[in-house]
């Protein structure tokens, strides 16, 4: 396996586990969001605006992990040469 290879490899493993990671964030934070609203309906306006605020802060960290798995394949000092060869086969 090439450098190339194990840095695809790499970058999907790491958007999957980030992915996941994230979506369990959300999921526990949109549940304390709703819980915390049945018990007391008077702070839903704190609530959701606190809510909105994390969530942004979750996902931010899901596309932090796009952009690190977009720069181990694309910074690649050879990716412009494989990826011509790959197309020029792929013909």
């Amino acid at each position: 396996m090439d450098f190339f290879t194990a840095c695809v490899w790499a970058a999907g493993i790491a958007i999957g586990i980030a992915a996941f990671g994230c979506g369990i964030g959300q999921g526990m934070g949109l549940n304390g969001a709703v819980q915390g609203i049945a018990r007391n309906p008077e702070s839903s306006g704190k609530v959701t605006v606190t809510l909105l605020i994390g969530l942004a802060m979750i996902e931010s960290l899901c596309i932090y992990a796009l952009v690190v798995a977009l720069i181990l394949i694309y910074a690649h000092p050879q990716a412009a040469e494989i990826i011509k060869t790959v197309a020029a086969v792929a013909k």
